[in-house]
C-alpha cells in the first residue's frame, strides 16, 4: 500500500523544524508503516526554510510546476469590503528520502510565508493574505497528487479538519483514492468558512459539489436558541455563523472514506457533546446529522509517546542535582507543568493562580512552570507570582531539548495538566510524564481519559488525582480545585507514600502502552480495510444490473429509500419497486410499517388543520413489522416516519417515498 501523508507543517525529523505535535504524529507513523512493509511518502511545505532543507539533506527537484491564480473569494465584512483577491502562485517542488520515506516540499510564495511559526498568526485574518497560506497547500497538494501520482493507488491521509477540507471533495469519486482524515484537536465542531469561497476554489479544481446540504436549519425565533447562542461562544465550544458560511467538517466526515480520532474518549466527546452546555443545541445542528449518518466511518486511531520516552530510565536522573540547578529545594515535592503558551486552551491563568493559592497555605512547594513560546509569556500575572515566590517557581518558556524534558519530568513527583474546553485529545506531555514517574493532576477531560487519573486514588488501577472540566474562562473553581489538588497531592507525598508509589507504578504501567507501533496497528487495520474494499470495488466485473441490485439492498438496508427508488427505476423491476411499496400499508386506521433492519417507529402527523403541529405517535412491535391505531384522521394524506435502525442510525421515512 501506498499511503501518503498530507500537512503544511511536518517537521517531526529535525528538530529546529519542529512546530507542532502534528509533525511528531506524522513522522512516527510513517515510520511505523514502511517498518510494517508500506510505501510511505509525506506532502508538505517549504515554509521558508528551503536554505536549511538543502544545507541539511539531500535534496532533489521534482520535475512539477504548477502556474496558476489562487482565486480567493473574501467575506467583505472580515476583509474591509474586499470582495475576490487572485495571488499569482508558480509552484515547485522538492524531495528527501529519509528512513525510507519519501518527503515532498511544496515551495511557492505563500507556501514560503512565516518561517518562524510556519502558521498564520490569527490576527492576520482581515488584513494579511498570508492568513490564507495552509488553503493555498491544500489547492497545491491537491494538483500534485493529482499529477505526480496519477494512475496510482494511493491512500491519503490529511490532517486537522481546518487545513484539509477542500481534499475529500477533490478525492470522493476517485477510484483509485482511499481518503482518510484525522481530527487532531477539538475546534468547534461547527466551525466554518465563507461559503462563497469554498464554491470558487472548487470550481477552481473542477469539482461540483452541493454546499448547500450541510447548512443548518435552526428556529432563531426560539429564546433559548438565542439565549445559548449568545452565552456558548465563552465556552469555546460554538460559534454562531451566518448562512453563507459553510461547516467544515460535515464534508469532512460526508466524503472521506474514513475519519480517525486520537483517543476514545475525544470520539464520545466530539460526537455527543455529552455532560457540557452545548448538547442541547449540537442535536440540532446539521453536523451532528451527518457524524450520526456516517458513525460506521469513524475509527479510534490513537495517538502514542515517542520511542525515546519509553527507552529512557527516570533513574537515571539526579532528582536533587536538577532540582538544584533550577533554584529549587530537593526536599519539597515538586509539580511539574509543560504545555504550549495558550493560556485558555491548558488552564495556564488558572493554573497559576492555583500554584499562588497553594504557596501562600504551603511554602515547601516547589513548581517547574514550563510555557512554551517563541515570544515569551505576554501576562505579567505569571510573573509577579514567580517574583512573589522566586526560590519556589522556575518559570520558563524556551525551547530545551528533549532530553532536559526528561530530566525536568522525571526530577519531578507531579504534573499539572488543568486544561480546558476538552481541547486535549490525547495530551502526548502527560503521558510523558506519567513514563517518568510524575503522577498527574489533571483534568477529568473525555479525550484523556484513557490516562486513568479520574479514577479516585484508593482504586487499584488509579494513576493520579483529577479536577473537573472547565468551560469557562478565568475560571476560579478550576484554579481553587487545582490548588487543593496541589495541598492534597503533598500531603499524600509526605504521609502517604505506599499510596503515592502505587500512583507511580500505575501511571507508568498505563504511559506505557501508548507506543507508535501500537498506534501505527491501530491505523493498519482500517487501512488495509480501505485497501480490500477499494480492490473489491476493482475487482467486481458483475453485470451492471447485478451492481444495481447490490446497491438497491446496501441503500434499503441504510433506509436510503431516495436512492432505492432511483435504482429500481434504473433497473426496470417492478419486484424492488413494489417491496418499497410494501414497507407500510393503512388499513382502516392502522398503521404498518415493515423493514427488517429497523428496531424502532415513530410516526408523525397532522390531527388538528388550525395548528401546524406534527404530532408523534410510537408504533409498537408486532412480530416483525410495528403497528399502530390512528387515534384521528390525519390532516393530510402523507404520514410520516423517523427511524431507528439495529444499527444505530437514525433516519426519516415518508408515505410519499412509496
Amino acid at each position: 500500500m501506498h499511503i501518503v501523508e498530507c500537512y503544511f507543517e511536518s517537521g517531526g525529523f529535525d528538530f529546529n523544524l519542529l512546530k507542532g505535535g502534528i509533525s511528531v504524529y506524522m513522522w512516527n507513523l510513517s515510520r511505523q508503516f514502511v517498518a510494517a512493509g508500506h510505501r510511505v511518502s509525506i506532502i508538505t511545505a517549504t515554509n521558508g526554510r528551503l536554505d536549511y532543507l538543502a544545507s541539511h539533506y539531500q535534496l532533489e527537484t521534482v520535475d512539477y510546476r504548477h502556474a496558476y491564480r489562487l482565486p480567493l473569494v473574501l467575506d467583505p465584512l472580515v476583509w474591509e469590503g474586499q470582495s475576490e483577491v487572485e495571488v499569482p502562485l508558480e509552484t515547485s517542488v522538492y524531495k528527501m528520502t529519509l528512513e525510507g520515506i519519501d518527503v515532498y516540499f511544496l515551495d511557492n510564495e505563500m507556501l514560503r510565508l512565516y518561517p518562524d511559526t510556519c502558521y498564520p498568526p490569527y490576527q492576520s485574518k482581515g488584513s494579511d493574505i498570508g492568513f490564507y497560506k495552509p488553503l493555498a497547500f491544500q489547492v497545491d497538494c491537491i494538483k500534485f497528487i493529482q499529477k505526480h501520482f496519477a494512475g496510482q493507488p494511493l491512500l491519503i491521509h490529511a490532517h486537522e479538519p481546518y487545513y484539509q477540507y477542500l481534499m475529500p471533495f477533490a478525492f470522493r469519486d476517485d477510484p483509485d483514492r482511499i481518503m482518510v482524515s484525522t481530527v487532531q484537536s477539538n475546534m468547534p465542531v461547527n466551525k466554518k468558512v465563507y461559503k462563497p469561497k469554498v464554491a470558487r476554489l472548487l470550481a477552481l479544481l473542477g469539482i461540483e459539489a452541493d454546499l448547500d446540504q450541510f447548512d443548518d436549519r435552526l428556529d432563531r425565533s426560539d429564546p433559548l436558541l438565542r439565549c445559548m447562542e449568545q452565552h456558548l461562544p465563552a465556552s469555546h465550544l460554538y460559534y454562531p455563523y451566518r448562512d453563507d458560511y459553510l461547516n467544515l467538517l460535515a464534508p469532512i466526515v460526508a466524503y472521506s472514506d474514513y475519519v480517525d480520532f486520537l483517543s476514545p474518549g475525544q470520539l464520545r466527546f466530539y460526537t455527543s457533546f455529552a455532560d457540557t452546555p452545548f448538547e442541547q443545541l449540537f442535536g440540532q445542528l446539521a453536523i451532528a446529522k451527518v457524524l450520526a449518518e456516517h458513525r460506521s466511518k469513524l475509527f479510534v486511531g490513537w495517538c502514542a509517546i515517542s520511542d525515546s520516552w519509553h527507552q529512557f530510565d527516570p533513574a537515571s536522573v539526579a532528582r536533587d542535582d536538577v532540582l538544584r540547578g533550577l533554584g529549587l529545594d530537593p526536599a519539597n515535592p515538586t509539580f511539574y507543568h509543560n504545555a504550549r503558551y495558550a493560556v485558555e486552551h491548558k488552564g495556564q491563568v488558572e493554573l497559576m493562580r492555583a500554584i499562588e493559592q497553594a504557596l501562600e497555605r504551603d511554602p515547601k512547594l516547589n513548581f517547574i512552570v514550563r510555557c512554551i513560546s517563541g515570544t515569551g509569556i505576554d501576562n505579567p500575572y505569571f510573573h509577579q507570582v514567580k517574583a512573589r515566590f522566586p526560590a519556589s517557581i522556575h518559570l520558563d518558556w524556551s525551547m530545551v531539548s528533549e532530553q532536559t524534558l526528561m530530566q525536568y519530568a522525571s526530577a519531578a513527583d507531579f504534573s499539572l495538566f488543568p486544561s480546558k474546553f476538552e481541547m486535549d485529545t490525547f495530551l502526548i506531555a502527560q503521558g510523558e510524564s506519567m513514563l517518568c514517574g510524575a503522577v498527574p493532576i489533571a483534568t477529568a477531560q473525555e479525550g484523556t481519559s484513557h490516562f486513568e487519573h479520574a479514577l479516585p486514588v484508593t482504586h487499584p488501577r488509579a494513576t493520579g488525582l483529577a479536577v473537573n472540566r472547565s468551560f469557562a474562562e478565568d475560571d476560579p473553581l478550576l484554579a481553587q480545585a487545582l490548588a487543593e489538588r496541589i495541598i492534597e497531592a503533598a500531603a499524600l507525598y509526605r504521609h502517604d507514600q505506599p499510596c503515592y508509589r502505587k500512583l507511580v507504578r500505575n501511571a507508568r504501567a498505563v504511559a506505557s502502552q501508548f507506543t507508535w507501533e501500537m498506534a501505527a496497528r491501530a491505523h493498519l487495520d482500517v487501512f488495509e480495510r480501505a485497501e480490500a474494499e477499494r480492490l473489491a470495488r476493482h475487482a467486481d466485473t458483475e453485470a451492471p444490473a447485478a451492481r444495481a441490485a447490490q446497491q438497491f439492498e446496501q441503500a434499503y438496508a441504510r433506509a436510503d429509500f431516495d436512492a432505492c427508488a432511483a435504482l429500481a427505476g434504473q433497473l426496470d423491476a417492478p419486484a424492488l419497486s413494489e417491496r418499497l411499496a410494501r414497507r407500510f400499508s393503512v388499513a382502516s386506521n392502522t398503521v404498518s410499517y415493515r423493514h427488517e433492519h429497523v428496531r424502532g417507529v415513530e410516526l408523525f402527523a397532522r390531527f388538528d388543520a388550525g395548528v401546524d403541529r406534527f404530532e408523534c405517535v410510537p408504533m409498537q412491535a408486532n412480530g416483525a413489522q410495528f403497528e399502530v391505531a390512528l387515534p384521528q384522521q390525519p390532516v393530510e394524506r402523507e404520514l410520516y416516519f423517523r427511524l431507528t435502525l439495529a444499527n444505530g442510525r437514525v433516519c426519516w421515512d415518508r408515505s410519499g417515498h412509496a
